[in-house]
């Protein structure tokens, strides 16, 4: 990705627990709970740097040190090596987070996974019978 990859290391990381609103700010959410997305993935969040042209590379095969069982994460790439922004718009680490928050929930993939849920929940609300204690 235009001859960064011996700088590979250097580049900044971005893990999906860093923008989920689930999470607490002690359990490594790093933005507000109010702009961050839900459940967001490593994919999505790669999706969503190619969207604003930065370059990015997503690692499967990487685990997040507090909680081993968040997998993924993103490397990306803000600078270039003469030191201009590939993305004007975006000069930090947290400004990525936050623009990546607001996309990730307008991801094609989560809006077709998003349908079929809301309907289900609705249809299992309903109960009837009788509900209690049965008397001695």
């Amino acid at each position: 990705m235009d001859g960064g990859l011996p700088n590979f290391k250097r580049w900044n990381i971005i893990y999906p627990i860093y923008i989920n609103s689930k999470k607490t700010i002690a359990e490594g959410r790093r933005i507000n709970a109010s702009k961050a997305c839900e459940n967001p993935t490593c994919i999505e969040i790669g999706d969503c740097c190619k969207h604003l042209k930065i370059p990015c590379a997503i690692e499967l095969d990487k685990a997040y040190p507090r909680d081993f069982m968040q997998i993924g994460r993103v490397r990306v790439l803000l600078k270039r090596e003469d030191g201009s922004l590939y993305n004007p718009a975006i000069s930090s680490k947290k400004q990525l987070m936050l623009q990546v928050a607001e996309f990730v929930p307008r991801h094609p993939g989560r809006v077709k996974k998003q349908e079929p849920a809301s309907t289900a929940s609705a249809a299992g609300t309903s109960k009837s019978g009788k509900g209690g204690r049965k008397k001695k």
